[in-house]
């Protein structure tokens, strides 16, 4: 009796073992995203000798840092892969060359250990130079691989003191490789040339620049940054338009980024179903320099060239982004090859008009990002697209008659009246 009960309590182990086995592990089963798919955050700081001037709330810069730090560890979303990089933390002498690349990863891109990262950050002490340049650099290749958001968050008090490798350039290379990678700046009681780099920086790569004078402003910000990339935006799809209709890359609905220089025109293809309607809208960001007067044209052609439809928007002064847009709906077909109706082959035509002083790089061009839609097309006479008013033409010839019958109904209407007068 007693060996039957053990023989039947060994077999109902094993398939309770058996069982666990088959099931899928906790990290699977609570679908959990892997290394790829999570988004990734680098907080890149300056740890350079001006970092101890104590002028924030009653407190050193780095004291500060330090603080804003501690709290926003406490708050990273668990899917954020989250690292830390320092400049100017390690090299004390005067030595310039060696200065400039003082920079290293204090804590590696990775699930958060929030006791060990404290600790990394509590051992830093303000030290030597100022190498943004090269601390954007190795952030960057700290960020490399995966397909999800990536994100530097850049905090320093002070522009870069290792020219000539430019700041401003790097990050502008960095967004021309097409690889979504954001950098947001912060600066400490910035002065107005730390301001302009920073906002140079950050404008380069589709960031932002903030200006912080309180620790509490600090961490609100970079926590805003930090939960920003677990929430991101639909990133653009990287596209490069040609010199003319014929070899330009053909595109479906969706957002797309790429380069233009100044005063540059590139082209892309769009077929377009009858019944449907086009939408389409560019914008291009000023992400240096530029001079006043400026434009961008947004232009749908055929594949022979007649212009169906634009859109155009133009500026002066100060200018961060300059955006225009179109719609071009297609009549439904008639006959019988309604079933499978033949696309038109549509061409998009970008343009600019920006230009800079002779001092301005030109490479990379300016960043563009493209939005395409096509949806069923205008069914409601209310809508001016119904009546093909937005071909130009059509709304030319429109007003002309317009302004023709009203004209004529006018002239009779005045000497019907002065006949009417002399009469009486």
């Amino acid at each position: 009796m007693i060996t039957r009960k053990r023989l039947a309590a060994g077999v109902c182990g094993l398939l309770a073992a058996m069982t666990v086995a088959l099931l899928p592990t906790p990290a699977l089963a609570a679908g959990e995203p892997d290394a790829d798919s999570s988004p990734k955050v680098e907080l890149t700081l300056d740890v350079s000798g001006s970092m101890r001037a104590r002028d924030i709330d009653g407190q050193s810069r780095m004291a500060a840092a330090k603080q804003a730090f501690n709290e926003v560890l406490d708050a990273v979303p668990d899917d954020v892969r989250l690292g830390i990089r320092t400049l100017g933390a390690n090299y004390r002498g005067e030595d310039r060359k060696v200065g400039c690349k003082d920079t290293r990863q204090l804590y590696p891109v990775g699930p958060l250990d929030r006791t060990e990262a404290k600790t990394a950050v509590a051992t830093l002490t303000p030290t030597g130079w100022t190498p943004i340049g090269p601390a954007l650099l190795g952030a960057a290749d700290d960020l490399k691989g995966g397909d999800a958001s990536r994100r530097i968050v850049l905090i320093t008090d002070g522009e870069d003191t290792c020219a000539p490798l430019d700041p401003c350039q790097v990050a502008r290379d960095i967004a021309a490789k097409g690889i979504h990678l954001t950098v947001d700046t912060l600066g400490l009681l910035p002065d107005a040339k730390t301001r302009n780099q920073l906002s140079c920086i950050a404008e380069a790569t589709g960031g932002t620049y903030t200006s912080v004078e309180h620790t509490k402003q600090l961490r609100d910000r970079v926590h805003q940054l930090v939960d920003r990339a677990a929430h991101p935006v639909v990133t653009p799809e990287a596209t490069e338009g040609a010199a003319d209709c014929t070899g330009a890359p053909k595109l479906k609905p969706g957002l797309y980024s790429d380069r233009e220089k100044f005063a540059e025109h590139r082209w892309y293809r769009v077929d377009v179903r009858p019944g449907q309607e086009l939408r389409a809208s560019v914008s291009v960001a000023a992400d240096r320099a530029v001079n006043n007067d400026y434009g961008v044209l947004l232009r749908a052609s055929t594949v022979h060239g007649r212009e169906i439809v634009r859109g155009s928007e133009a500026g002066n002064g100060r200018t961060d982004v300059i955006s225009s847009g179109l719609r071009y709906p297609k009549a439904p077909s008639e006959g019988a090859d309604e079933d499978a109706p033949a696309a038109e082959t549509v061409c998009l035509q970008v343009s600019n008009s920006f230009s800079a002083r002779a001092s301005v790089k030109t490479d990379p061009g300016l960043p563009v990002e493209l939005t395409v839609d096509l949806v069923d097309g205008p069914s409601d006479a209310s809508d001016a697209a119904f009546f093909g008013l937005g071909h130009g033409w059509w709304l030319l010839i429109t007003l002309a008659l317009s302004g023709l019958v009203a004209g004529l109904l006018w002239g009779w209407i005045s000497r019907w009246r002065v006949t009417v007068w002399r009469t009486n």
